[in-house]
């Protein structure tokens, strides 16, 4: 790799594609635009925001040829580093002003969107034409992209019937480290258009889940299906997580259920404690819009109004099941076959109030971000074989009882998100809370008026590195039993895993597609 040219002059060039206004490099931007929502790294050369695939490869041109790392960014939701430069001087691409719906396409069964659309900006714009893409976004929706979501891969809404954000893309347009462009699928073709994902090899799948290592996803194609009006809530609890997993890991394997997930006893404190009925109240107007009518929409918004929250208060491990289906009949039939997977593996069903305020309200604010009192939070996953997920339960409640000790003493809370993603896999993601200052992202991700209430605490440098002691050996853990994860970013063992041969190709195409190792350097270890 030569070595790069004064920054000066590339800061001229890409402020000649841009515009001056849209190439930042004042030190507050080039902090905040340098760190996620777990980590912090050397501050950005520039940060620059293309507007149009032609203003992005321009940018990738100019930054790659003067010898600069250039790194993507998309809602900056993320907590593995994905975005974080590993190297000074590094040149940010924030994608926000790439985020228009460009094609809506009914006949054809498609959507095309820039990368940098939000996931509630893609459901708000399909949401009257009764259609919708199989996969539709993460919790964190309302920031998070497409384009974010395709490199990192994501999973939730119409993950357990669709599995994660991948499965659900057909083609796409890619800047490559020189600034070329090309494309995938059906729309690689010079008369075609991007109906289809397979015609030859699967060069829309190279693209996704490489965390920004490949290139740069411009242009997105995602398939549509109908809107399924039909839906059935139902909610459980369990006094084991065993029992949990089992029942969760059967609802999965029968694919009865469009989102399937659920919390251990800490991690549903933390969210009741961060939330409040008012918040619930305030919620009922998703609930009752989603009901279909004036009668039904009362009566919805009256049964969680009712609930209210006491009846968390004797519930343990809690299961969350969305049913969707084309017309109540089938829906309901679902909702009986989970009922009696619930009795079989000794669950009992509780109120519906969770899983109908959260599809209600599917891009709600990202205050769970941070703990309840302005805690630190962070995750660490793995997606799992269902004959695995036990086991691996099992094995980080053994770390967890291995590092009691220090848990204790820096005050740090452990809990569990499960998932289920299609009907083969199963996603299991500990979290972590613990006092410490927040950063520049929380701040301007949270909602104010949250924000102020948050007790907030100073920097602590040392619980931060004991929870990362901690995550470590948990990943170690889940590499052990070839568990494989989303958002792979720079921290989870990806290189590291991979067989030999596998590697081997793997490092040849980045090679032939960023020869000088400048698209977003040290991403899957790369």
């Amino acid at each position: 790799m030569s070595m790069p040219q004064p920054s000066s002059g590339l800061l001229e060039q890409l402020s000649g594609c841009l515009g001056q206004e849209h190439v930042l490099t004042d030190d507050y931007s080039c902090a905040f635009y340098a760190q996620d929502v777990y980590s912090q790294g050397t501050p950005a050369l520039a940060v620059a925001r293309p507007g149009s695939t032609a203003e992005l490869s321009a940018v990738v041109r100019a930054c790659t040829a003067a010898g600069y790392a250039v790194i993507p960014r998309g809602g900056g939701m993320s907590y593995t580093s994905g975005y974080v430069p590993a190297e000074p001087d590094s040149v940010v691409v924030d994608t926000s002003r790439m985020s228009r719906v460009l094609e809506i396409n009914a006949e054809d069964m498609y959507v095309t969107v820039e990368c940098g659309c939000t996931w509630q900006a893609l459901h708000e714009a399909l949401a009257d034409t009764g259609l919708r893409t199989p996969y539709w976004g993460t919790l964190s929706g309302r920031y998070a992209t497409v384009g974010g979501g395709l490199s990192q891969n994501a999973i939730f809404w119409g993950s357990g019937q669709f599995g994660s954000a991948a499965d659900s893309v057909i083609g796409l347009e890619v800047v490559l480290a020189d600034g070329s462009v090309v494309r995938t699928g059906s729309g690689a073709q010079v008369n075609g258009s991007p109906f289809f994902r397979h015609y030859g090899p699967d060069l829309t799948g190279l693209f996704t889940c490489d965390s920004g290592a490949l290139g740069f996803k411009a242009v997105i194609t995602l398939r549509l299906i109908p809107q399924l009006p039909a839906k059935e809530y139902l909610a459980m609890d369990f006094k084991s997580g065993a029992d949990a997993l089992a029942a969760m890991s059967e609802i999965g394997r029968k694919g009865l259920a469009m989102e399937c997930f659920g919390f251990d006893p800490y991690l549903q404190s933390q969210r009741m404690k961060r939330e409040s009925l008012a918040a619930d109240v305030k919620s009922l107007t998703g609930v009752m819009k989603s009901s279909g009518s004036v009668f039904g929409a009362l009566k919805e918004g009256a049964k969680v109004a009712f609930a209210g929250r006491r009846y968390m208060n004797e519930v343990d491990f809690s299961i969350q099941v969305i049913v969707e289906e084309r017309c109540p009949e089938a829906a309901q039939l679902m909702a009986r076959q989970v009922r009696d997977i619930i009795a079989r593996h000794n669950g009992r069903e509780i109120e519906n109030s969770i899983p109908k305020i959260v599809r209600a309200n599917p891009f709600g604010p990202v205050n769970n971000m941070v703990g309840p009192e302005g805690e630190r939070w962070v995750p660490v996953h793995a997606l799992l074989p269902h004959s695995k997920v036990i086991a691996a339960f099992a094995g980080v409640e053994a770390i967890k009882e291995r590092h009691a000790a220090l848990i204790e003493e820096h005050g740090i809370g452990m809990g569990y998100l499960f998932a289920t993603v299609s009907t083969n896999c199963f996603a299991l993601e500990p979290v972590f809370f613990w006092p410490d200052e927040l950063n520049e992202l929380h701040r301007k991700s949270i909602t104010p008026d949250h924000l102020k209430r948050l007790k907030g605490f100073p920097a602590n440098e040392a619980s931060r590195a004991a929870v990362a002691t901690i995550r470590q050996d948990i990943i170690e853990l889940f590499t052990g039993m070839g568990g494989v994860h989303l958002q792979i970013g720079k921290s989870y063992r990806y290189r590291e895993g991979l067989d030999a041969n596998t590697l081997k190709l793997i490092s040849s195409i980045k090679e032939l597609v960023d020869p000088q190792n400048r698209v977003n350097p040290g991403s899957l270890g790369l």
